[in-house]
Parts: structure tokens; sequence; C-alpha cells
């Protein structure tokens, strides 16, 4: 084996380790805003959602404000069934969704 056969191992094993801490490591929830009597929380949808895990208080109404920042098919509407939302978002629009009530966790995907 010689040193080039070993520094490709070595970057194939290290590009591996990122790409799995990259998908698989440990997420951050944004924690939603008490607005008035509601919580809100903006998401941002470019390529995804940003951010992708939002922590809630069970009980408290729920507004959540896309800021679509693309004009992509794939993003052009948003299902969440466990707040039954279901929405078309405009490109390059924000879209309110109504008011909804926070339940108790589920083990359902997350959107997208």
């Amino acid at each position: 084996m010689t040193v080039q056969d070993l520094v490709v191992i070595v970057a194939a094993v290290a590009l591996s380790g990122a790409l799995g801490w990259f998908f698989f490591g440990p997420r951050r929830a944004r924690a939603a805003e008490l607005v008035g009597d509601a919580q809100q929380v903006r998401v941002t949808v470019r390529g995804g959602y940003s951010p992708d895990l939002v922590r809630v208080r069970q009980g408290v109404p729920l507004r959540i404000v896309f800021d679509r920042q693309e004009s992509g098919e794939c993003t052009s509407r948003v299902v969440l069934p466990d707040f039954a939302v279901n929405r078309r978002l405009p490109a390059f629009a924000q879209t309110a969704s109504s008011s909804c009530r926070a339940g108790p966790a589920s083990s359902s995907s997350p959107a997208g």
C-alpha cells in the first residue's frame, strides 16, 4: 500500500464521518416566540426549511410564517398533518398559517 492509497483512505473516512454528522447529527430546535397570546415562528424556505425543528408549548395557539425565498416546484406547498396545515407557498412571499394548537409530540416526519 502506497502513501497515496493511505491518503485516499483517510480522506474517504473523514468525508464519510463529516457527511454522517451533517445528516444524522443532533439538531438544534428553535423555540417559538410568544407574540400576544399566541406563539409565532418564522420558517425560511430556501432549498429546505430553516429551522427544520421547532419547539412549541403544548396548548398555546401557534402561528407559522413561511418566508419562501425561491421559485422551485418542490417547495411550493407545505403539509403539516399534525397541525392541519396544507398551504400553497407563493414564490418570494411570506405566508402565515392560521392559528393552530400544538398537541402532544408525535412521531410524524417533518415537512418536506
